[in-house]
């Protein structure tokens, strides 16, 4: 049985994304790998025939009539009607992914090829990579991840200060059966002021949600590998291009791509601060993230609480009632949380990404403000661009 049915079963920024790269960057390739961070995690030759065969299956799917119609009514898109048309031509081909194991277990999955193609491999292949381990593993229990959902919706009705979040689990979850169980008990629980979407576009057509999302850091890594602009100002260029393409709408800006002392410094200029609507945490120590944009944003005279703080660093919600609490009052403070919604039955989740390592054969990364995080196997394009970073921050 499949475990991917529909092409809106992926998160949200790879559709938004997919249409800039349709529109403006259709020639450009990328390169994406799978990476399992944890080493003791070994993979069967029987998972890796059912992933293997899992992702052969997604050639078989097409955007359907109803899906594209869901994408084209979102406010966003309705203007789009070229990439629409492309949507319904679109399909997926398992002869630009290559799948290996070794001897030791260690499975080896490869996308590379047009940017608007490849890209789009990399929430597919994770949610499937995590439900075919666990199902052979048998790790999980749902009673208990029952349990644990009852106390985390418990634990938020008993806030005394408002509380909004997102669910953005679709690629380390358990599995899609329990990701609609999870999602439903929560559609169910909260008003969208609490419970304001979900970034999976699939379960948000499917409970009249609001898909969330905007882009990701593979977008802002595309810069580095573009021929119209240096290193040091590919950030700030692609996120022009981002304004041109959706004229003020999905602005929530990553910060931490580069680092986001140097983000603040050298890319996040006033223009920038005002046009976008807010920005994304996703590595380093929240609390002093916060803080620093808080400080970022006085500076240029722009009230604080008028900007989205949107924090989606491997959150439970015991940390972002913290943070809320924090910054409640200060910013409007949102709450992206996915593993800990999606795989949270007993089991440790799979710490696995799928990310972009080159693009027109070129390397590219992201550094972030956690070291742990970079994916870069060019250590010597990594010492070149720290260069350029600190140059950046000492000019």
């Amino acid at each position: 049985m499949a475990i991917i049915k529909s092409l809106l079963d992926q998160d949200l920024y790879k559709i938004t994304m997919q249409r800039v790269y349709f529109h403006r960057f259709s020639n450009a390739t990328a390169r994406f790998e799978f990476r399992c961070r944890d080493e003791s995690v070994v993979f069967t030759k029987e998972m890796f025939a059912e992933i293997d065969e899992q992702i052969r299956a997604l050639d078989s799917l097409r955007f359907e009539k109803e899906e594209i119609e869901f994408i084209g009514d979102l406010y966003y898109m309705k203007d789009a009607t070229g990439y629409l048309e492309f949507l319904r031509l679109f399909r997926l081909n398992s002869d630009y992914i290559k799948i290996a194991l070794s001897g030791e277990g260690k499975l080896s999955i490869v996308a590379e090829g047009p940017i608007w193609l490849s890209s789009m491999y990399e929430i597919f292949t994770l949610a499937i990579v995590s439900e075919v381990y666990f199902k052979h593993t048998k790790s999980g229990d749902l009673a208990l991840g029952r349990e644990r959902l009852s106390a985390k919706i418990d634990a938020i009705k008993k806030l005394d200060e408002p509380f909004r979040f997102s669910d953005f689990g679709t690629r380390r979850r358990y599995s899609l059966a329990w990701m609609d169980e999870v999602i439903g008990a929560l559609d169910s629980n909260f008003d969208r002021d609490v419970f304001s979407g979900t970034s999976n576009v699939y379960f948000a057509k499917k409970y009249n949600l609001t898909p969330m999302g905007t882009l990701a850091h593979e977008y802002l890594c595309l810069g580095q590998a573009l021929d119209v602009v240096t290193i040091a100002n590919s950030q700030r260029f692609m996120l022009q291009t981002w304004a041109d393409e959706y004229r003020g709408d999905l602005g929530i800006a990553l910060t931490d791509n580069l680092g986001s002392d140097y983000f603040l410094r050298h890319d996040f200029d006033k223009y920038f601060s005002l046009l976008f609507s807010g920005v994304r945490h996703d590595s380093g120590d929240p609390i002093e993230w916060g803080r620093k944009m808080l400080e970022h944003y006085k500076k240029y005279r722009i009230d604080p609480r008028s900007k989205t703080f949107l924090f989606s660093d491997s959150l439970d919600f015991p940390q972002a009632f913290r943070i809320n609490r924090e910054f409640y009052g200060k910013a409007s403070v949102a709450f992206g949380i996915g593993t800990n919604l999606t795989n949270d039955t007993g089991c440790k989740p799979l710490n696995i990404v799928f990310k972009m390592v080159s693009a027109n054969g070129r390397p590219v990364a992201k550094l972030s403000d956690s070291p742990t995080k970079l994916m870069c196997e060019d250590q010597g394009y990594v010492t070149y661009l720290k260069n350029v970073i600190e140059r950046g921050l000492s000019g």
